[in-house]
């Protein structure tokens, strides 16, 4: 179901819209992880919590560190983990005295035998949280935590969010595993993957960002079609805006990307950078991410001799994030996969020429090639040397579809539509649960 289908509503026999009652809704919004600087489900919670509160529902987000940021008048309940992968000591070892109950054992036991294990740890404390405050919340929305604390009755509906099945990122991760050992090691960490498929099937109400994510979680999780909605996300249009007063700078390509995970691609564009730079020496590329030091993307950058030609940049403001990106000439989305792809919105709602692979759902947002960006295989560093060059080369091309893509995002992928839908799901869940009691 699409997020104008959503909109609409699901009507009753006399044609009313279920769950018309037009109350404001009291909702819990959970978060395994907030940051909004690393990743898209900061991003999202962030967004969607701003505009549920703008459009009268009282929104609580109740997470975990990395604590999200949030906007005015959106409350933050902090259900602290152990922080077990903090900067700068990540994979440490908690002092005694941290320790406060079973769940906490659990997660050190679990990371210390290298598993992942905060999905289901923020799920128990979530859980206990929420029966503590039974009838405080007319709907409980979990943000892909999908741990078997969540589970049973919470005291209120449940809605949970899937991005895209991370089956997905643990194949990839498998695949570009140099060795046994190294595979060994990833199954060990994705192996709460298993976990989050068997909750995944027992959810009455999923909502996903993409008709591809959807598809995914059909196929990866065994989640039955008419269990979930597609309410697309979006761009803040107001933040991200073209502005002519920022000047371009000649050459420039920027990127969002977690370095080192092989689900971004981002190795396939260094490559491409360096086939550019022969016919192109101003070419260079900004990495809105962290810097990974030994790892393939860092041995690429080494081994084409771009140190100078790529820049990392992390913990940046919002405002300066949005004009490095509108500095650019060119945008990229080099992933294999994504479930929805907010880079590539973002990018767009700025006026910044597109060129995205058609990777998952990126299609779905980034549109057409050659009518709104230029598309290109996932994985093929010449394809995208070659995009890159065109837009490069043609500043005709360059704003005819940075003004396209900026349409798009405005027709398609604002937040409010994105709140408009959600809300509208959380009414037809709370019915459902009326008519099953």
């Amino acid at each position: 179901m699409t997020a104008e289908a959503i909109e609409t509503g699901p009507r009753t026999g006399d044609g009313s819209t279920a769950g018309t009652a037009d109350r404001p809704l009291r909702i819990a919004l959970l978060t395994y992880k907030g940051n909004p600087f690393c990743g898209g489900q900061g991003v999202y919670v962030r967004h969607l919590s701003r505009e549920l509160a703008r459009l009268g529902h009282s929104v609580e987000v109740i997470g975990a560190q990395p604590y999200p940021v949030l906007d005015e008048g959106v409350p933050l309940t902090e259900l602290a983990s152990l922080d077990l992968y903090r900067q700068p000591d990540p994979f440490r070892t908690p002092k005694r005295g941290e320790y406060r109950d079973w769940i906490d054992l659990a997660e050190v036991a679990t990371m210390w035998t290298g598993g992942f294990p905060e999905p289901l740890t923020f799920s128990l404390r979530a859980r206990r949280h929420l029966l503590a405050r039974r009838g405080a919340f007319d709907v409980v929305h979990d943000n892909q935590t999908l741990g078997y604390g969540l589970l049973g009755d919470l005291g209120a509906p449940l809605v949970t969010t899937i991005h895209h099945p991370i089956t997905v990122d643990r194949r990839l991760d498998l695949a570009a595993a140099p060795s046994r050992r190294r595979r060994a090691s990833v199954r060990r960490w994705y192996a709460f993957t298993r976990m989050q498929k068997r909750v995944a099937r027992k959810l009455d109400t999923v909502l996903t960002v993409s008709g591809s994510s959807r598809d995914e979680i059909v196929e990866d999780l065994g989640v039955r079609e008419d269990r979930i909605s597609v309410v697309h996300i979006g761009a803040d249009t107001d933040l991200w805006s073209p502005d002519p007063s920022v000047a371009e700078v000649p050459g420039r390509i920027v990127t969002t990307s977690s370095a080192d995970v092989p689900l971004k691609g981002l190795v396939h564009l260094v490559d491409a950078l360096a086939k550019l730079r022969t016919g192109n020496p101003d070419a260079h590329l900004v990495v809105v991410g962290k810097r990974a030091e030994g790892g393939p993307v860092a041995r690429a950058i080494e081994r084409h001799g771009l140190t100078d030609a790529v820049r990392f940049v992390k913990g940046i403001s919002d405002a300066e994030l949005v004009d490095l990106v509108r500095s650019a000439q060119v945008a990229c989305v080099p992933s294999l996969y994504e479930g929805f792809s907010l880079p590539a919105a973002e990018a767009m709602a700025t006026g910044t020429p597109l060129v995205a692979t058609t990777g998952g759902a990126i299609p779905e947002v980034s549109g057409r090639d050659g009518e709104t960006c230029l598309a290109v295989a996932p994985g093929d560093p010449d394809a995208l040397a070659g995009a890159l060059d065109r837009l490069l080369e043609s500043p005709e091309l360059r704003a005819r579809l940075g003004a396209a893509g900026r349409e798009r995002v405005l027709a398609n992928f604002t937040w409010a539509r994105a709140a408009a839908g959600t809300a509208e799901l959380y009414r037809r869940a709370i019915a459902a649960r009326g008519v099953r009691r």
